[in-house]
């Protein structure tokens, strides 16, 4: 058994040796030979532990710490096994080596692989650092989106822009509010505009706040005028911090209906509403007859 042992030792500590000579003879980025490499660690310690048990992780991290560095110690070494075990299905191999090592690493925890392709999409798409990953990760966006588009995501079904738009829609702050005005939200989004867009999904730009409009002889504003690049739709943003109301909805309609015949372009498609509002009310959702309007809450977090 012992020389078994050494078996997967020699060829576990082969992969390390050629790992690291790679790593200090190479002045470019080695994120992806390191994945590769690491995968290829873990597959091995894997198909160790199924004969010898997960002590046998103990045993070959104490030996690689001696010979080759403490970079190699327990911890290390059972995240490259987890990093196999969960990525070695077909729906995940054909996309591990998109990412880093540290991006890997915060995904490992993940026990969901459609959880785990949701986020490895976003960092591709959106091209989400370690920091704004693990953040997506710690406000649990995958189980805000809707189960409708959890679906269409594991059939690879086309997704519209509503789909990946979570619920509640997490908005940060770094005061404290007592009671929240309509002002006080779109101030604390306009703040940090770009993590508010991201958190919509991919594709979203500002246009402007308190956009003016003319309809008959009065002036009206649009909270938030935004445009989605991939959908090729501008997107009217009403701001409510009370329960959807029916008149929420014929008021934002009409800003879409100005947008659509005074604004956009013949080669653009029709205007998208959003209402973000601190309850929805899905009786109003279900008798409005516009597919293009739908409604999120919205969660006010102070950091």
């Amino acid at each position: 058994m012992k020389e078994d042992k050494d078996i997967y030792y020699n060829e576990l500590k082969e992969e390390v040796l050629k790992t690291e000579s790679y790593i200090r003879v190479t002045d470019y980025t080695t994120e992806q030979y390191k994945v590769k490499e690491y995968y290829k660690i873990g597959k091995i310690l894997s198909e160790a532990g199924k004969e010898y048990g997960k002590d046998i992780i103990g045993t070959y991290s104490e030996k690689l710490m001696v010979e080759v560095g403490k970079k190699y110690n327990r911890t290390n070494l059972w995240r490259m096994k987890q990093f196999y075990e969960k990525f070695h299905n077909e729906k995940l191999a054909a996309v591990r080596q998109v990412l880093s090592w540290t991006h890997i690493k915060e995904l490992l925890p993940l026990k969901d692989s459609n959880e785990i392709s949701y986020y490895i999409n976003m960092c591709k798409t959106q091209n989400l650092s370690t920091r704004e990953l693990h953040e997506r990760i710690k406000s649990h966006e995958y189980e805000r989106i809707p189960n409708k588009t959890k679906e269409k995501l594991i059939i690879y079904e086309k997704l519209e822009m509503p789909d990946l738009v979570p619920n509640p829609i997490v908005i940060k702050t770094d005061e404290k509010y007592d009671k929240i005005t309509e002002y006080d939200l779109k101030n604390i989004i306009l703040h940090n505009i770009d993590e508010f867009l991201r958190s919509f999904g991919n594709g979203f730009t500002y246009v402007g706040n308190e956009y003016k409009i003319k309809i008959g002889s009065r002036y009206n504003y649009i909270d938030i005028l935004l445009f989605n690049y991939i959908y090729n739709a501008f997107v009217v943003v009403e701001l409510k911090v009370t329960e959807l109301k029916k008149e929420h909805v014929g008021q934002i309609e009409t800003y879409m209906n100005y947008v659509d015949k005074n604004i956009k372009e013949i080669t653009q498609n029709k205007t998208v509403g959003i209402i973000i509002c601190k309850k929805d009310n899905k009786f109003v959702m279900e008798y409005c007859s516009n597919e293009s309007i739908f409604s999120k809450e919205y969660k006010i977090i102070s950091v």
